[in-house]
């Protein structure tokens, strides 16, 4: 067995039987990969979805299941039964393009990874929000490309919704750090990078990845996200840069240009519109889109402040990141 494609799901069957279908329709041999659901749902009430989808699209399907299981445990089960030489792990809302097996192979050929990882994308049929939080997670120009982009601002770190890793390597590195709630994936491809394996990007290895449909779910997710960088700082020294405290630094200048304006200062608030226009322009040019254009700009925002506010709440002692036993 060449792959193990890996998936947790929760609930949301429609999101998880776009999964499968997408997996049935991969350019590759399936004698040569399989797929293992590990799934929290309570009551096992998408085992009948997922097993009616996997006939229907001729795709055998393995599942694990356990109520509420968490998303790191769920991972490292799925991984503890797969055969695949190497383990791909994915989001359940990510649909993957039909010839995203054959990159991984090439990918593998001409670099000889042993942790890789590529970027995600939003398709033509997604909706404008969709599009535009897309842009606002993978631009360059918002995230200093970290995650998967072409250009980086630091070294890469592959991520949860699209992260491949050799078996025995994985297991030799006990997984993923089940402590951990939000980035648990960049903890361990931290541990990855800091043990020398050999780690890199596969470019034309992506996924197209429907993230959250509504901008308080996408808010929720950021927020976490700007938690994690904190507390992933103190577990590995050297991994809070300048860059990750972009969002907070720019939460605050907005504020302060703000109360600028009530005092008939105008300028510092034009620094901040200038900021927030280029994604407008960019996004708005890449998806041939004004809509989009204009929602990149509240994406693009909203991003930045659920970031800033997960990272200032994880500094000063909020909600608790990682789990309790």
């Amino acid at each position: 067995m060449r792959f193990s494609l890996i998936s947790p799901t929760f609930d949301r069957p429609e999101e998880v039987q776009e999964f499968i279908l997408s997996v049935s329709k991969i350019n590759y041999s399936q004698d040569s990969f399989e797929v293992i659901l590990a799934d929290g749902t309570p009551g096992d009430t998408l085992r009948p979805i997922i097993e009616q989808e996997s006939k229907k699209c001729n795709l055998p399907i393995r599942v694990i299941h356990e109520e509420y299981l968490p998303v790191s445990n769920a991972r490292n089960a799925a991984a503890e039964i797969a055969h695949g030489e190497y383990l791909i792990f994915f989001d359940s809302d990510c649909i993957i393009p039909r010839d995203y097996l054959n990159e991984i192979d090439n990918g593998l050929r001409a670099s000889s990874w042993e942790v890789f990882g590529g970027p995600d994308a939003a398709p033509p049929e997604f909706s404008a929000l969709q599009k535009a939080i897309s842009f606002s997670m993978t631009s360059f120009w918002t995230t200093g490309g970290i995650r998967g982009g072409r250009i980086s601002t630091s070294k890469y770190y592959p991520r949860g919704f699209n992260m491949g890793v050799k078996k025995d390597i994985f297991i030799k590195m006990k997984g993923f750090d089940t402590d951990f709630k939000t980035g648990e994936d960049v903890e361990l491809s931290i541990r990855l990078v800091n043990a020398k394996y050999k780690v890199g990007l596969i470019s034309k290895a992506f996924v197209f990845h429907k993230r959250r449909s509504t901008l308080l779910g996408f808010y929720k997710q950021v927020r976490r996200f700007g938690g994690a960088r904190w507390h992933l700082s103190r577990k590995h020294e050297g991994q809070l840069k300048l860059t990750h405290m972009f969002p907070v630094f720019l939460i605050f200048f907005l504020l302060l240009s703000f109360l600028l304006v009530l005092n008939n200062l105008i300028y510092p608030l034009s620094v901040g519109v200038f900021y927030f226009l280029i994604p407008f322009i960019l996004s708005g040019i890449k998806n041939k889109s004004l809509v989009v254009g204009i929602f990149s700009i509240i994406t693009t925002f909203v991003m930045m402040l659920g970031y800033a506010f997960g990272f200032l709440e994880a500094l000063f002692g909020g909600r608790a990141h990682k789990r309790r036993g």
